[in-house]
């Protein structure tokens, strides 16, 4: 056998595994069927901008050995979203905080507010919360959820909120403060340079192989190696015995505008029900400095997001965590301790949806256990 380890996925997870294993002088293959290397992270570069091809990520945590990690790799910039909602033209600040509640209601105060939502969540007759719908209610009132949440989650889920789990919607920030910033995280930015970049020092002086699709080529990788780190879809390795596990999948129309300034921020929900896609992505306003009144770029790039339910060909996304494919995913769960020579890990290895800082947590964990042994 060439190598110690064979890692399947060169994103996150499988290029944070490949690090550690590397620098613990193990010797390490990286394969991936895509053509390019950093999974769903990856960015490219079009008319000067980093265009994040599948999707808005802002890298955030409060988890500071996983901040000072990711610096080692990458100078992040100082990027904070403030995504906007449009609901038929109508603009409001997200997350939902003192701007949002003044523009829905003409309230002033932090009280003025907590009122009026404790007054729509009791009119709801709500106590206890059951599903996504009831949930949002007690957090937000009845006026926000339908202008700002029920049209863009069921375009989202594809899925009515009442049918969808109320955890779901459990970390949506509401603050009674003017603080614009999403996430309520200690360390956030976007690595200058882009995501690809970023993944590339990670694997720097690793052997990777790109346009490999490991399962159709599994006998003959799984030969030059003593272990497997499969980043893949659980129920794919195991040939979808089960029964194939259910996804929501994201598809993208990216278009470059002969303009430098499409809608003045990096995204924007679109949370009525009418509109197909769910958001804009303005690519150029995740680079710090782009956004001077000249702006040095005279063009930009846009991406429009759909949702859609996953079939096979399809990129899954996000695991629909329900019960039914909870209950399938254990089956699969208990398939994988038959495989004693691979770890399975990272969002479609675990069906878990993970943020960008607990990927990077689990690929620093699993390491630490693996190459201590």
């Amino acid at each position: 056998m060439k190598y110690n380890y064979l890692i399947i996925g060169a994103g996150l997870y499988g290029a944070g595994f490949a690090r550690e294993a590397k620098d613990a002088g193990k010797t390490v293959l990286v394969v991936d069927k895509r053509p390019h290397i950093a999974g769903n992270v990856y960015t490219e570069d079009v008319e000067g901008i980093h265009v994040h091809t599948y999707g808005a990520h802002i890298f955030h945590t409060n988890d500071k050995r996983v901040w000072d990690y990711v610096n080692r790799f990458a100078v992040f910039n100082r990027f904070t979203n403030s995504p906007v909602a449009n609901y038929r033209g109508e603009l409001y600040s997200l997350p939902f905080n003192m701007y949002t509640f003044s523009r829905m209601w003409g309230v002033v105060t932090p009280e003025e507010a907590a009122a009026k939502i404790e007054n729509q969540r009791k009119a709801a007759g709500i106590t206890e919360p059951k599903n996504l719908e009831e949930q949002a209610i007690s957090l937000v009132g009845t006026d926000i959820y339908e202008k700002l949440v029920k049209g863009y989650t069921e375009k989202q889920w594809g899925r009515d909120c009442k049918d969808l789990p109320a955890f779901i919607i459990k970390r949506l920030p509401v603050r009674l403060t003017f603080d614009n910033n999403y996430f309520n995280a200690f360390y956030q930015g976007i690595p200058i340079g882009g995501y690809t970049k970023m993944v590339a020092n990670m694997l720097d002086g690793i052997e990777v192989r790109l346009g490999v699709d490991y399962l159709e080529h599994k006998a003959e990788l799984d030969a030059l190696a003593e272990k497997v780190v499969y980043t893949g879809p659980i129920d794919a390795y195991f040939g979808y015995r089960f029964g194939p596990l259910e996804y929501r999948s994201v598809r993208f129309e990216t278009e470059v505008l002969d303009k430098p300034n499409f809608q003045g921020n990096a995204v924007v929900n679109y949370t009525d029900r009418e509109t197909p896609w769910t958001r804009v992505i303005e690519h150029k306003w995740f680079q710090f400095g782009k956004d001077d009144a000249g702006n040095d770029l005279p063009k930009t790039v846009i991406s429009r997001e759909y949702s859609s339910e996953w079939k096979p060909g399809d990129e899954p996304y996000y695991p629909v965590n329900d019960e039914k494919n909870s209950a399938l995913y254990r089956q699969y769960k208990a398939r994988t301790e038959r495989e004693k020579n691979v770890i399975f890990g990272g969002r479609l290895g675990e069906y878990k949806y993970y943020d960008m800082d607990q990927v990077i947590a689990a690929a620093l964990d699993m390491s630490e256990r693996e190459l201590k042994g």
